[in-house]
């Protein structure tokens, strides 16, 4: 069990950084994009999306490098946060659905709950 708790806190902390850098990209591109069109309303909204989209990633991938240095450093609270998260990128096919499946098959053992347990 502690062979897939540290596969799945370097899981996450990749998952992270790739999502900070998709975040960065996207918002390049959308304000990028609203620029080149010279239109005061296009910039507007292109910009406003690129904020909520880059803002919702960044949140959600920082959380996901929190809960990977949390399960690298077998932390209880970080068992919680991932399972959430696992959650969440079941949504995200394929490579998503594969590590949320992961992620709950893995977190919800009991002897994962025994090796993050304090103490």
């Amino acid at each position: 069990m502690e062979r897939h708790i540290r596969i799945l806190g370097m899981i996450y902390i990749a998952f992270g950084a790739l999502g900070i850098l998709a975040a960065l990209l996207l918002f390049v591109g959308f304000t990028g994009e609203g620029l080149l069109s010279e239109n005061r309303e296009t910039i507007l909204i292109t910009t406003s999306t690129a904020i909520a989209v880059a803002g919702s990633l960044v949140l959600i991938s920082t959380l996901a490098i929190i809960g990977g240095l949390g399960l690298l450093q077998r932390r209880s609270w970080a068992r919680v946060l991932a399972i959430v998260l696992g959650c969440l990128y079941l949504f995200s096919f394929p490579l998503g659905t594969a590590v949320g499946i992961y992620t709950l098959w893995a977190l919800t053992k009991p002897e994962a709950r025994a090796a993050l347990s304090p103490g």
